[in-house]
Order: C-alpha cells, then structure tokens, then sequence
C-alpha cells in the first residue's frame, strides 16, 4: 500500500473555536488530513512552504485517453509545438506521489467534474471506480462539478457518503462501496426548502500550526448544462457572492490562507500547456468568465483553482486590491496537474502575497514514460474484467482516426458521423420521421482511434471505446421546429450565453450554411445561406427534427428547442451510434472520416 492513505488519515480535526463558530453560524467545516511531520520553514521559522497539487474535469479517464483527447501540446523554445502523449490514472498517481518527495505540507486539490461523462471503464459502475482511485492517490478535498449532477443530488450524495447503487446494488460481492474519503464542497449548491448547503460548503486543512481554508463552487449556469432531473429541488447561487461570504466566514474562525476551488474556467491565448499566461503581448492573456470571478472574489482568497473549460493555465489575474492572485487549471483527464507554492506566515496565518509576485504556479505532463502506480494498475485490471462482457464487443471498423473532442474546429469530422446516426435511427415514418438531426458538441466525448486500445486489433471500433464517445445515454426526441425557430437555435450558437464561447451544433447530411466569425452575434449565421438538401429554410415550414433529450430541453443555452412541439422520443443516443458505426462499416469495408464540410466557416 503506498504511504498516500495513511497521510490522509492523519490530523483530522478542528480547533474547538473554530468547530463552535462553525456551529453557531449552522456551517460544518471538517479539517483536511495534514502533510507531513516537519515543515521547509525559512530560518527564522515565521514562514513554511505548503504544496498546493491540483488537477480538474478527470471525468473518469482511469485508462489513458485516446486519439487527441490523450494528448497536450507543448511549446518548445523555438516557437513550434510537439504533441506530448499524457493522462492515465496510474500516471497521475505516480507524477503526484513523486511531486509531493521532498514537500511535507502538501494539500492536494480538486476543482469538480472528477466524475460524469466517463468512459465506461467508470461510468458502467456510477463512476465507483474512480472514486476508490482518487481516494488512492491522496485527494484531499475537491469542489463539484456540473457532471457530478448527471445523475441526481441523491447519486452524488452517495459518492460522498458510501453504499451501493440503489437499482444496479454492490458489484464485487461482500464488498460495499465506502465513498469518497475526501470531501465534495457545494458552497452555492443549496436545498430550495432549507436553504443550506447539499454538502459542506468549505473544508479547512491544519497541520503544526498551518490552516488553510477551501471553498468549493461550481458555475452558477449548472441547471443549464445539466438535465433537469439532475438539478431538480436544488438552487445555484453566484460564484463570487458565495466565495466572499464563506471567506468572512474563514476569517472569524482565524482561518486567514484561504484557496477557491472553482468549476469554472477561462480560454488562454495559447492552446499549449507552457503557454505563458501573463504575457504582455496583443491578444495573450486569458478570457472568459473565471476573468470577471477572479477580479471579483475577495482578496481573502489567495489563489484560484479552476475547471470546466478543459484548458491549461497558470496565471496572474489582479484581485479587487490590484494585488496579483495566481489562477489556474490543468487541462482535463489527467494529463496536466498544478503545482502551487504557498507561502504560509505564522505570525499572520496568511499566504504571503507581495505586490509584485503571487504564488507560483507550474502546470506539469502527466507523461507516460514514469513507471505506473501498481495499486492503479490493479485497481484497472479488477474493474476491467467486470466491465469485459459488455466493453469487448465489437461495433464497427474506421480506417483512421475520426477526431471528436480532439478536433479543435467547429465542425468535428465524429460530430458529423453522430448526427448522422441519429437521423439514421429517426428518419423512418414510425421512428419519428425526422428530416435533420442535431448535436450538441459537449457531449461528444473523446475521439474514435484507430490504434487499439486493448487486444481488438487496429481499427475496430469496441462497444466500450463507442461509450466513452457517447457516455450520456440520453434518449432520442425528434420535435416540430418551424424554419424560424430552427434559424433562431442556430443563431444561439453564437449569441447570448454562446457568445463568447460558441457552442457549434453538429449537424447531419443535407443541413449546411455559413458561420462568418467576424461578425458579432446571431449576425454570425448567414441567414439565406441555411439550406436543408439544396433548398433555402422556410421560416413558416415546419421541420422534424432529431436531437438528444437533454438539448430538446434547452440545454447548452438552446432555448429555442424548448418551443418545439409534437415529441416522439426514440432509442437512446449510444444505440443510435452503435447501430449506424455495424451497419456502415466492416472489417473490409471500414468507416472513412467525413470531409467536415457541412458549415463553412469565414474568419
């Protein structure tokens, strides 16, 4: 076993104060587990190093990613990049326990979405699997994600707390799932009827003297992302609003080193992982919504984790006082984690933050060329022949990569191919009879490789690598949609809450236009230039038209779907995949990757 577990059960508790504030406010605050026995303190012993390690949006990923999704790009001194291959939970497990040699305070942290979306290694089993393998590897707290709302407030309880699955039961007999050792802060996840917290709202970590207090948040815009089940009975406060209140909170209990665990994130400049966030340059820098949160959140809090945009980036953003603050993310799927310098004062009981330097910040590779952690290995091994019968199956045959999640163009070549499949599953008369399909492309999950990923052979598709794609299974719906509410969806791509993060649905053959970036706004969608098989949309014609259940219902920031009427709800998403990948491909006649021509983009 290695040394990780013991360090987490150590020193867990809180001063007597702090644990009588915490109770007179009606707040449960648990301390963290410690790091080790002895501090690096400077030589007048007023200040002591603590290792902050942090990674986010693991989504499950225990085996190495595939194709592009298990990869990070890194920038090298003569300006090009190389593709570093990364991620895998017996990787990460080495690159942690490595990290923290020579670190005795050292917190490891987690900024949400640690489960949803998984491949089906986790996700057949509710994500157990990777609760067990986090708490292996020594996590000490993490925030929630939205996708830890996939499956309903009492799943993620159970996460937490422990017991079986209350339809599948306990899946390796005489064994009970015990749930997560470390806690899931909810601090603007509360009850509607009580008013309170669904979880702790902020956990504190103490060892020799040391308190660090963490907040944990997800974005205020979860019931959006989510389906609605998932959310239901349960309300979503302002991330800013919350952190600053819980902070006052910390600081009457003494805890002055605070860190926000925030599932929410911004787009650097640079895709690469070495990308050097606060340079100065014309279009460098960061955007998006973490750059408004972090100028926001109070200078209480001294550092930022961040999440949910699956980018990579340690930077400089000024809090409310000017001072720099270091806010972070390391990717997603476990192929970065960050390393964060704390420097606690003892005389103060704060992090020192002077004006002209914050806390330093490292994003490192989760690289595949360390030894893997054995007990992952085995932890991989066991789940792998319970999920076996159902995982090996093959369902098709491609004869290169078809880049999903990896693509990095609006217009995915495997987005094509699944909105393809579920016009296939839909089209017929008493299927639903849909003319044109929809994908939202945050549901697409990973790529197809062409590499196998097990003993499969190269090019065979498997039914756990078609999971790992399509992990929802959200149930098909095919709606009536007038031409104008169908120009009007297709305009929220790139207004309102899509704006500065476009949302391009994936469409099936027949559906194209053009998409001029340049412009601002639902001005982007070129009307006239939507065509359905080579003819102009009629506003007034009414369409059918397929897509999952969780866009028909708005979700992505589509509420035009919502206005759709006359549903037929259908297979769901992962046998319509499944279904087209068997009968369009063989292992002589294997599925090309589509051209990706369907939305011509103007720059």
């Amino acid at each position: 076993m290695p040394a990780t577990p013991q360090r987490r059960r150590t020193a867990r508790r809180l001063t007597m104060g702090a644990a009588a504030l915490a109770a007179a406010v009606g707040i449960t605050a648990t301390a963290l587990p410690a790091g080790a026995e002895t501090g690096r303190p400077d030589r007048s012993g007023r200040t002591v190093d603590v290792q902050l390690l942090s990674f986010n949006d693991f989504h499950g990923n225990l085996e190495p990613p595939q194709g592009s999704s298990g990869t990070v790009e890194e920038l090298q001194p003569d300006g090009t990049k190389k593709t570093v291959p990364a991620g895998g939970v017996e990787y990460l497990a080495q690159s942690l326990r490595t990290a923290r040699k020579g670190h005795p305070y050292s917190i490891t942290a987690a900024a949400g979405d640690l489960v949803g979306a998984s491949p089906l290694l986790s996700g057949l089993f509710h994500d157990e699997p990777t609760i067990e393998a986090m708490n292996k590897l020594g996590l000490d707290v993490t925030s929630v994600g939205n996708h830890e709302f996939d499956e309903g407030r009492a799943e993620l309880t159970r996460l937490q707390k422990g017991g079986c699955h209350p339809k599948d039961g306990c899946y390796e007999d005489g064994k009970k799932f015990r749930g997560a050792d470390f806690p899931y802060l909810t601090a603007n996840v509360t009850d509607e009827k009580t008013g309170k917290p669904l979880l702790k709202p902020y956990s504190v970590w103490q060892h020799k003297g040391v308190k660090i207090g963490f907040i944990g948040v997800t974005l205020e815009g979860t019931p959006d992302i989510v389906n609605a089940d998932g959310v239901k009975g349960l309300k979503f406060h302002d991330e800013v609003e919350t952190i600053n209140k819980y902070a006052k909170v910390l600081n009457k209990q003494g805890v002055k080193a605070i860190v926000a665990l925030i599932h929410e994130g911004g787009q650097p400049a640079s895709t690469s992982y070495n990308y050097d966030c606060d340079s100065p340059g014309p279009g460098d820098g960061i955007s998006g919504p973490i750059t408004e949160i972090a100028k926001h959140v109070t200078p209480q809090v001294d550092a930022l984790v961040t999440g949910h945009t699956h980018q990579a980036y340690t930077c400089t953003i000024p809090d409310p006082s000017g001072r720099p603050r270091t806010v972070t993310s390391a990717a997603s799927y476990g192929k970065l984690y960050t390393d964060t310098t704390l420097t606690y004062d003892r005389r103060t009981h704060d992090i020192v933050r002077t004006s002209v330097k914050a806390p330093g910040a490292v994003n490192h590779v989760v690289n595949r060329t360390q030894p893997k952690a054995a007990d992952m290995t085995s932890l991989i091994a066991r789940w792998n022949k319970l999920a076996a019968p159902v995982a090996g199956r093959t369902v098709g045959h491609i004869s290169a990569d078809i880049a999903g999640r990896g693509a990095n163009a609006p217009e995915a070549p495997l987005g094509d191919v699944i909105a393809d499949a579920q016009l296939e599953a839909t089209k017929a008369p008493d299927k639903g009879g849909a003319q044109l399909a929809l994908m939202n492309p945050g549901g697409i999950r990973s790529d197809l490789a062409f590499k196998a990923s097990g003993s499969e052979g190269d090019g065979v598709v498997t039914y756990g690598e078609a999971f790992t794609v399509q992990p929802f299974t959200n149930m098909m719906n095919v709606v009536d949609l007038t031409g104008a509410q169908l120009l009007t969806a297709l305009q929220q791509q790139v207004s309102g809450p899509n704006e500065a993060s476009p949302k391009i649905l994936q469409v099936s053959d027949g559906l194209t236009y053009t998409l001029d970036m340049t412009k601002t706004g639902a001005a982007r969608v070129i009307t006239d230039s939507v065509k359905l098989n080579g003819a102009p949309l009629d506003p007034a014609k009414t369409y059918r038209v397929a897509m999952n259940e969780f866009l028909a219902g708005g979700g992505d920031g589509f509420p035009a779907f919502k206005g759709a009427t006359n549903k037929y709800v259908g297979a769901s998403d992962l046998d319509a995949f499944t279904a087209y990948l068997t009968a369009h491909s063989s292992a002589t006649g294997p599925l090309d990757p589509p051209k990706a021509d369907r939305i011509t983009i103007v720059k």
